[in-house]
């Protein structure tokens, strides 16, 4: 009988392909810009994964590109049919060009805000069938909108349960004024809905 690490042996391998498929490079003349700093195109090309090296036996291939600073990958279901649900940071580090407060992306509470967190899932084939979900579109709804969102994982594993996920508000760098906002919370994967878990955790490796 085949143990459930061999059965799932894959994931790895999903897990890393689609975090770091969205960095561009200068191989295509194909752009994307911000619109926060508008003049500022880059280079992007996702490519198909030729550039990760994995061990003898394995392939690597697209899964999803294009996501907003992913930072982490849970999986619900089997190897037959199963959901992807992908945290969006939304942004790291803060700087004018990806302020989420910009009325120039609809402010903090934008639905479309692409600098806010939020999770996208996907089916087995990379279809998007849901989210995003837990988007911060009013104050004390969603995930905390300045980030960054660390972590999601199910209850369960791949049996699923309760969605946790870790938020914080500590891309505000105001001395003093976030170092307590950290949070582990749950999602509701159906409709995105976030109910606090555990509050008032310490932020970062020293305070701002």
């Amino acid at each position: 009988m085949r143990s459930r690490f061999d059965r799932f042996s894959w994931l790895p391998v999903a897990v890393l392909f689609a975090l770091a498929l969205t960095l561009p490079t200068l191989a295509t003349a194909q752009t994307r810009g911000n619109p926060i700093c508008a003049g500022e195109d880059v280079f992007f090309n996702p490519g198909n994964g030729e550039n990760i090296v994995v061990p003898s036996g394995f392939e690597v291939s697209v899964f999803k590109s294009g996501l907003n600073f992913p930072t982490a990958v849970a999986f619900r279901g089997n190897r037959q049919r199963f959901e992807v649900f992908v945290l969006e940071s939304g942004h790291g580090l803060p700087s004018r060009c990806n302020d989420e407060t910009s009325s120039v992306v609809g402010g903090e509470f934008s639905a479309t805000n692409p600098f806010t967190p939020d999770i996208l899932v996907f089916d087995q084939s990379g279809n998007r069938i849901r989210g995003p979900l837990a988007k911060p579109t009013t104050s004390g709804v969603g995930l905390q909108p300045h980030g960054p969102a660390i972590d999601i994982a199910f209850e369960n594993g791949f049996e699923g349960g309760r969605l946790f996920a870790t938020d914080s508000n500590q891309a505000i760098r105001a001395v003093g004024a976030q170092n307590n906002s950290s949070r582990i919370v749950t999602v509701d994967p159906q409709t995105g809905h976030v109910t606090p878990f555990i509050t008032g955790l310490p932020t970062g490796d020293h305070p701002a």
